[in-house]
């Protein structure tokens, strides 16, 4: 076999090579990095923008502590609004908690059927007509 026949079939093989993958990534359906509500999002990235500077400057970050069985928040002061749970690696893992303090300002959450790993936390929620939005990622054990 002469050195032509082998660049033949070199570029033979990388050519079916990328068709293979170009024809992979078409018919492939599920996305993770894909937005279903992008459009809504990028409308809505002024007041989410307001509600993050507005835990800023309040300084109301609340604390979120991990346990064996469950996922502890502290606020500074009592609030309602949801608790959206991302995974990370996974969509379908996905889970939004509704919630309101009790009398000592924090919401526990069983951790028990939460999968192990990284998980980001997105809590939306209102104390004193005021909005706040804060997002943190934590490990689950």
């Amino acid at each position: 076999m002469n050195w032509g026949t082998k660049a033949a079939l070199g570029l033979a093989t990388f050519m079916t090579f990328i068709i293979v993958l170009g024809v992979f990534m078409f018919n492939s359906k599920d996305d993770a990095l894909v937005e279903t509500d992008y459009y809504e999002k990028g409308i809505n990235y002024d007041q989410d923008y307001n509600r993050k500077e507005q835990v800023r400057t309040d300084h109301a970050e609340p604390v979120i502590a991990t346990g064996q069985e469950t996922l502890v928040l502290n606020f500074k002061e009592s609030a309602k609004g949801t608790i959206k749970l991302m995974r990370t690696s996974d969509k379908s893992l996905d889970r939004m908690v509704p919630f309101e303090t009790d009398s000592a300002s924090r919401v526990v959450i069983p951790s028990a059927s939460l999968k192990k790993g990284s998980w980001r936390v997105i809590i939306n929620w209102q104390s004193n007509e005021k909005a706040y939005l804060y997002e943190q990622e934590i490990s689950i054990n």
